[in-house]
């Protein structure tokens, strides 16, 4: 496993949450709040139940500074949901999260991967953390033509989670159940791929989309768009034109920037060409 490159702090008490009570989804979702990110309450539970969520508090008991970790078949982890109260950043508290969300990875013996904003990357590259390749976040305003489609039970899950581990090179079918099977959740299927809906803070979220060739994502994004009134998030790899041209076409506008980062001897080799919009910088 690669080291790190930075002297680790430990000046800072960072704590292993356990089981996610009222009080502390509440402390939690209001760091996403204040940052302005998309995670509701059941994001917080998953990574609760099949991580672990990394927090800092204040004298008073509050939660102030949040990491979580996600470990994902058979040797890879995301780290994410690097979240600090906007009254107390510039202090230290992203950096000693993270650090602990990391030392906890490579504890594991697992590769770290993490997607990045453009900030974020200048700071992982000094843990030795290195891009793989990169992605934007594209948005769309509430649309009222779309017309809503009735939301069904997924189904079994098996070959979806199946494609799904062989795009990304990491199996994670908890998580992809999780996702799929909310209340608010639709999973929508073409014969060569498939598409999670989920809710947002902000907006509804495209993704995971995995598909075998870019015309079928194409395809499943403008079912969803024409589907989808409300306002709408998807994360694509930027090798995509076929689907930015769809992207635009449905009103689609670029948000943000994303790099795919890696720390580790072993880092997981998918076929990234079936990925045309990830679950979310928070699942990968």
């Amino acid at each position: 496993m690669a080291s790190t490159d930075v002297a680790l702090s430990s000046d800072t008490d960072v704590e292993a949450l356990g089981a996610l009570d009222a009080p502390t989804l509440s402390m939690l979702a209001a760091l996403v709040d204040q940052s302005g990110w998309n995670q509701t309450h059941d994001d917080w539970a998953l990574f609760a139940s099949h991580g672990t969520v990394h927090a800092v508090r204040d004298g008073g008991g509050c939660i102030v500074a949040s990491g979580a970790v996600l470990p994902m078949a058979p040797a890879g982890a995301w780290i994410s949901m690097i979240l600090v109260d906007p009254a107390l950043r510039g202090r230290g508290l992203g950096r000693a999260v993270f650090e602990q969300c990391l030392m906890a990875v490579q504890r594991s013996g697992r590769c770290a991967l993490l997607d990045a904003t453009p900030a974020g990357e200048r700071l992982y590259t000094r843990y030795g953390f290195v891009p793989l390749w990169r992605s934007t976040r594209w948005q769309r305003a509430a649309h009222a033509g779309a017309r809503p489609a009735p939301r069904f039970d997924p189904g079994p899950l098996d070959l979806l989670a199946a494609l799904d581990a062989e795009a990304l090179g990491l199996a994670r079918p908890g998580v992809l159940a999780h996702l799929a099977q909310r209340a608010d959740s639709r999973v929508v299927r073409h014969a060569q791929g498939f598409a999670v809906v989920r809710a947002g803070r902000n907006a509804r979220h495209i993704g995971p989309l995995i598909a075998t060739h870019e015309a079928a994502a194409a395809g499943l994004l403008r079912e969803i768009a024409d589907s989808e009134p409300g306002p709408l998030f998807i994360d694509t790899p930027d090798d995509r034109p076929l689907l930015r041209e769809q992207l635009q076409a449905s009103g689609f506008v670029p948000q943000r920037t994303f790099a795919r980062m890696a720390l580790g001897d072993a880092v997981p080799q998918g076929q990234t060409a079936f990925i045309h919009a990830i679950a979310g910088p928070e699942y990968g």
